[in-house]
Formats: structure tokens, sequence, C-alpha cells
């Protein structure tokens, strides 16, 4: 179906989303059936400003996904479809997704796009599972300052050694001295 050629009032749309999945860092394919314009309002919402919510039509966005080099989606755009455009973090993403899809089960994670990559469900949900980039930043820091500590303490371990043999010294003369 996606080798149809598009009309002329439908290119608009297909050149819209195609841009979306190139821009985008990643995109998860989701099935909407069931849930009302207010939880697909509130969805929205949680996912922040960085992420768009678009429900569009199978073969518009199976268009739209081939002409961004994005393959081996097809069997994914089966029924009612939204997709998720990912700009910002896409472990924030994927953890909204996967908390609103736990609080309202009608919400279906079918796969996604990740690094021009296709994924599926499972990778989604692992990809939510990762702790946020900055929670990880943060401990890569400790870390690399923990080794660093190590370093200094290691390099100042010998001059702290040579102090305290001569001041061990040093009072062992006075013994001495005080002894003669």
């Amino acid at each position: 179906m996606a080798d149809k050629p598009v009309r002329a009032d439908k290119s608009t749309a297909v050149a819209e989303l195609t841009e979306q999945f190139r821009g985008s860092g990643a995109t998860v394919l989701t099935e909407y059936r069931g849930l009302t314009v207010a939880q697909l309002t509130q969805l929205r919402r949680a996912l922040g400003r960085e992420t768009t919510y678009t429900v569009a039509k199978n073969t518009l966005a199976k268009r739209a996904a081939t002409d961004a080099g994005i393959n081996g989606l097809d069997e994914l755009f089966t029924g009612p479809t939204a997709l998720t455009f990912v700009s910002g973090d896409v472990v924030e993403a994927a953890k909204g997704l996967r908390d609103f899809a736990k609080a309202h089960p009608q919400l279906v994670i079918k796969g996604g796009v990740f690094e021009g990559k296709a994924i599926s469900a499972t990778e989604v949900t692992k990809l939510a599972d990762l702790e946020s980039r900055e929670v990880l930043l943060a401990k890569l820091a400790g870390a690399m300052k923990g080794n660093l500590s190590k370093a200094a303490a290691l390099f100042q371990a010998p001059l702290s050694k040579t102090a305290r043999l001569a001041a061990a010294l040093q009072d062992k003369r006075e013994k001495d001295e005080q002894a003669a």
C-alpha cells in the first residue's frame, strides 16, 4: 500500500510526517483505541513539550516512514495508530508512555524507531526502565570523582609517609637528647 501515489491534498501531510520522522530522536507507535479525547490530552501534557503525540492515517504514516528511510514498521501500522515523536529525552518519553499505559490499559505500545532502527514494544519498555539522562550523568560524575580521589590519595601517600617518618625521627632524636 505504501507504493501507491499520494494525492496532492495529502502530500503535505506526508511531508510533515516525514520531517517529524527525520527530526525526532525516537518515534513510538501506539494504539489508542478506547481512549477519550480528555485522556489523549492528558497524555500529551504528560509527555511534555519536546514530545509530539500525533494521530495519523496508517497509509500516510507508512509512506512518511518509507520516505524518511525507516524500514521495519509496516506490520505496526494496523488499527488506529498514533505516533509519538520525541525530540527531547527518549527515556523520559518512554517512561511517560509506559506509566500512562499502566494507568490506562487501552493505550497499547506497538513499537517504534530509535536512532533510525525499528524497535519492538519490549525494547521501548527497556528504554523506559533506564534511569534518566541526568541521573546517569550524575552517577558517571560520581564514579569519576571517586576514582580521582583514589588517585590523589595514592599520589599523596608517599609524601605523607615521608612526613610521618621525618616526624618520628625528630621525636627519636629529642628522646635520645633528653636521655643523654
